[in-house]
């Protein structure tokens, strides 16, 4: 009865069709497994499908049938936003154990939702909705199949019974559950190892983990396969970990390998490892690391007189980066291009490195999570030593040391001439311990006997410039021409330029200077939306209205309405003059936001006229029953010096023409970047409705 509703079924009008993924028949027919690919069109308001760009969803849904064991498994997952929401349900039909004769029915699901543009609650609801009423039509669609079995003159199955041939065979496999079905399914996905596994415990255990959650990843076979060697305890903490960030960061949840590496190199202990991952991830998204391939383009000096680029690969399969930093002009660079330029280049290469370290993992089928670096010391000289080279250099393994531990698999310095022990006195400080004992350095030309560079890298493709036969497509550097220097002036706007050409805007906000964005609305019912991270201090985040222009800030940097520092601009845009409630008006409730949050939420206009996000500095209030500050009070404050706080934010603005629907304001959602927010906090708060879920 329940197989008759495939591949469509008119009882539920939201399912339009099913393609059969594979199917597997066990040899005695006790087994039959069968996926599908179900395409859905959710009842959803119009403005969130165009957000979302998509008109249909899709679920994958494996059903496992066992007649031997009389039972029928159903689970179904996301394949649609996978990356944003996560969806697992899971329904069995069993016998009942004290009367063969009834059928017992469980249903479960959970929902997890990373972030949705904004739309985070407004998913919630409609996923809550769809469910709802699925179980309630649920029994009514099984019903009408099973009458329409009886009246095709079907009303009895007779049990499965093993093949007469096979009797002893059967009888042998049945003592020896559980059993091997799955072994004819292919195997070409890290899904499809877990769907075995999971074949093989039909008896729907209620200890055994459903699909989706952060146990079944970590079969045998993905671990081996993508990340190597761990032991239990190692495996735990990586469960754990991930498990904390789906929980508590709305936004990209990093691949297993990268947060293994965090874990590497704090000696798996989790609450190191967190601190740093979740600082690396504020600093990913403040920049928009993720993107630095796609967006950004080195300036034509790099490409000419940097000389360093990518070389085939070592003797382990892991990507190998040339560097000839003798023949490199650091000063000429720097003077150039400036610091920023550099470092975001050297970004881009260790971006580089792990896209190639993913690349070859799946050619050599084996985890390969660093790379290989080789460093040509010939013609280092004390130019090498100018000091505000170094300084470049310094900063630069500082930010690769945070943001990409355990990347760097082995370091070959080749042909380091004397100069080079005060060099090395100068870096050494600023590398980590585990980072410092891959490094092989060899001067001379000693990296040609043994133990030298053929231990590490195949003879045929040693650069021709270090004695091989590979031709070497690295750039050969030299001395940068004077005449592309820049002044000191025009390197501090180009830096600032460099590092602000990302969607988000950087804001100071002092105590008792708040920061204020204008959004002028034309149209009732627009949506203004906002994404930002609250990166020092604790702030007080409030949307105002009012129907006249405020005064425009002014110009000098000293005057009340605008302030410039190197952290970011401050701009107030509500007179002093006016009066709340009189000149302008509160639309949504303030929202406290705790340093480390990333919030992300949009409001429905109800009036044309002029909108004013506010991000104000949060102070902490004192005990009410004693007059004196709590514990906690005291320890929060001492994180905020200087009374200024620091947001990075975005803000946009969707037309009405675009929006259908009658919701009247749409959440804020928090997540935790830092070791202070434990939890993920949801909050709502409109005109209309109040609710706050933790």
């Amino acid at each position: 009865a329940y197989e008759r509703r495939f591949p469509t079924c008119p009882l539920i009008p939201m399912f339009v069709a099913s393609d059969t993924v594979s199917e597997y028949k066990s040899e005695d027919k006790a087994i039959h497994v069968i996926e599908r690919r179900c395409k859905l069109d959710i009842d959803a308001p119009r403005l969130l499908k165009k957000i979302a760009g998509v008109d249909y969803v899709y679920f994958i849904q494996k059903n496992s049938l066992n007649r031997r064991e009389r039972t029928l498994h159903i689970e179904a997952y996301n394949e649609t936003f996978s990356n944003r929401v996560i969806i697992n349900e899971h329904c069995s039909y069993t016998v009942h154990p004290d009367n063969e004769d009834w059928t017992c029915f469980e249903q479960s699901a959970s929902l997890d939702i990373k972030s949705f543009f904004g739309f985070e609650s407004t998913v919630e609801k409609i996923a809550m909705k769809q469910y709802t009423s699925n179980i309630k039509k649920g029994k009514e669609i099984i019903e009408y199949y099973l009458k329409q079995l009886e009246e095709e003159g079907i009303t009895f199955i007779p049990r499965w019974a093993p093949p007469v041939e096979c009797k002893s065979e059967s009888s042998t496999s049945h003592t020896r559950r559980p059993v091997s079905p799955a072994v004819n399914i292919p195997d070409s996905a890290t899904k499809e190892a877990l769907n075995n596994k999971e074949i093989l415990n039909t008896s729907g255990s209620p200890s055994e983990p459903t699909a989706g959650t952060p146990d079944d990843k970590l079969d045998a076979d993905y671990i081996k396969r993508y990340l190597g060697d761990l032991t239990p305890m190692q495996e735990s903490c990586l469960i754990r970990l991930r498990q904390w960030l789906q929980e508590t960061h709305k936004g990209k949840i990093p691949k297993d390998e990268h947060i293994l590496r965090f874990l590497r190199a704090r000696d798996f202990n989790i609450d190191k490892a967190r601190e740093i991952l979740c600082q690396s991830l504020t600093w990913r998204k403040q920049h928009q690391v993720d993107y630095i391939l796609d967006t950004w383009n080195p300036p034509q000096v790099l490409q000419d007189y940097y000389a360093g680029g990518w070389h085939h690969h070592d003797k382990d399969g892991r990507p190998l980066y040339v560097l000839r930093l003798g023949q490199m002009d650091t000063k000429g660079l720097v003077r150039a291009l400036g610091e920023e330029a550099l470092l975001r280049y050297v970004l881009s290469i260790n971006e580089e490195g792990l896209r190639r370290c993913e690349e070859n993992t799946k050619v050599f089928g084996r985890p390969i999570s660093s790379w290989t670096c080789l460093v040509d010391l010939e013609g280092l000289n004390m130019r090498h030593l100018w000091r505000p080279g170094v300084k470049a250099l310094l900063r630069i393994i500082e930010v690769v040391e945070a943001n990409y531990p355990e990347t760097l698999g082995r370091l070959l310095i080749l042909r380091a001439p004397r100069v080079f022990p005060v060099l090395w006195t100068l870096v050494s400080p600023f590398i980590d311990d585990n980072t410092r004992k891959k490094f092989l350095i060899y001067a001379g030309n000693d990296y040609q006997g043994p133990g030298g560079l053929l231990d590490y890298i195949d003879k045929e493709i040693i650069p021709d410039f270090l004695g091989g036969e590979c031709m070497c497509e690295v750039p050969e550097g030299g001395l940068v021409p004077k005449s592309l220097y820049r002044t000191a002036e025009e390197l501090e706007n180009e830096d600032i330029k460099l590092w602000t050409e990302t969607i988000y805007q950087s804001a100071s906000v002092f105590k008792g200077a708040p920061h204020e964005v204008l959004v002028q609305i034309v149209d009732a019912s627009s949506v203004i939306t906002w994404d930002f991270d609250v990166c020092k201090g604790d702030i007080v985040f409030n949307i105002f209205h009012s129907k006249r222009a405020p005064q425009p800030p002014k110009k000098d940097s000293l005057g009340a309405h605008s302030i410039t520092s190197p952290g970011g601009n401050n701009v107030q845009l509500i007179d002093k003059v006016w009066q709340l409630g009189r000149d302008y008006s509160m639309v949504e409730s303030p929202l406290i936001c705790k340093e480390g949050e990333s919030v992300q939420g949009s409001h429905v206009t109800r009036w044309p006229g002029f909108y004013i996000l506010q991000w104000k500095f949060h102070s902490m209030p004192a005990c009410a029953a004693t007059n004196l500050p709590r514990v906690d009070d005291v320890l929060a404050s001492l994180q905020v010096s200087s009374h200024k706080c620091k947001v990075m934010y975005y803000t946009e603005v969707i037309g009405s023409e675009d929006f259908r629907g009658s919701m009247t304001s749409l959440e804020s959602s928090h997540s935790g970047f830092s070791q202070l927010s434990a939890a993920t906090t949801s909050s709502s708060q409109s005109h209309s409705s109040s609710m706050i879920s933790r």
